[in-house]
């Protein structure tokens, strides 16, 4: 008996695949932010030292091959993993019928090339360390958007909109500052990621030994960016009294297990090791303070049961 290839298509539309495609989405591009700062911490960053070429001669580096080289090379190569699971999961958002989770998808797969773009700018500018910070930025962005598109599977958004439920009933509208102390953790969470972006562009990880740094003063920038971990930290706490849930009490437990990282690391004079799990934290918080945001918004809203509606069907 044959295969139908369009049978096999349209099973990757069924709410497991969806969700399992989604999580590879997630994790790819997770795994893609520690890499990259592998790349900068073995000072890699120029092991390719052009682009799109690794060499003025080659797609690769062939006899020149070097630890740093392969190194970056190999983090390159990546990108072509991130664009397989992308198409993946666009395929699978298209099969759903879903308009929302199509939109999202689309997003993600176009994060790729862009990022392949800002990945390219930033060796062509010899590592500048603004559009280094910029790269890592936009990774932790696409992070983001994975996990909305997670929830989106379960949850339409038009499930939500409005503040009305799915079925046409009128959601809860009893005015509530938990949603509003959300959004201020979370943009908070945005303001120290970023700041530590700029920490890191002022420090001794430049990605190459020989590229300059921003010129800003790493001692103030940390003492600003350990301020700001406090002020997230505590918001984060009055959340825990707030509203108690999995995805609070979990972004707590993020943000200590970072700012634990990151204390150790600055009083040790920024050992490798560790400076690679507070790039992998970074990926993390993003993560789950998404989720956050999230749980606590959509307090009220029950996630969707039953199949995925199907192609050019709007869900119930």
């Amino acid at each position: 008996m044959g295969v139908n290839p369009g049978g096999a298509l349209s099973r990757l539309g069924d709410r497991a695949w969806l969700r399992r495609l989604g999580w590879a989405t997630l994790v790819a591009n997770i795994g893609i932010v520690v890499t990259g700062g592998a790349v900068r911490l073995t000072a890699s960053g120029l092991g390719c030292p052009t682009w799109p070429r690794c060499t003025d001669k080659s797609f690769t580096p062939h006899g020149e091959l070097d630890y740093h080289s392969a190194i970056e090379f190999g983090n390159r190569m990546l990108t072509f993993v991130l664009a397989a699971v992308a198409v993946a999961t666009f395929i699978s958002a298209w099969q759903s019928g879903r308009r929302d989770l199509r939109v999202l998808a689309l997003w993600l797969g176009l994060g790729v090339p862009a990022q392949a773009l800002v990945g390219g700018l930033t060796v062509l500018t010899d590592l500048n360390p603004w559009i280094v910070s910029f790269h890592l930025l936009v990774s932790l962005a696409i992070i983001s958007l994975a996990v909305l598109y997670l929830h989106r599977i379960d949850v339409p958004a038009t499930s939500t909109a409005g503040g009305r439920a799915a079925n046409g009933v009128s959601g809860q509208t009893r005015p509530s500052p938990r949603p509003v102390l959300a959004w201020t953790t979370y943009a908070v969470t945005w303001v120290v990621l970023y700041i530590g972006t700029v920490v890191t562009g002022s420090g001794p990880h430049a990605g190459d030994l020989d590229v300059p740094r921003n010129g800003l003063n790493p001692l103030l920038l940390s003492q600003l960016h350990a301020d700001f971990v406090f002020l997230l930290v505590g918001l984060t706490i009055a959340l825990v009294i707030v509203y108690p849930s999995r995805a609070t009490w979990t972004l707590l437990a993020v943000e200590l297990a970072q700012g634990l990282i990151g204390f150790v690391q600055y009083f040790t004079d920024l050992p490798v090791v560790l400076v690679g799990f507070h790039i992998l934290g970074a990926a993390l918080i993003t993560a789950v303070s998404t989720w956050m945001v999230i749980a606590v918004s959509a307090v009220g809203s029950a996630p969707v049961s039953g199949p995925v509606p199907a192609r050019g069907k709007r869900p119930l």
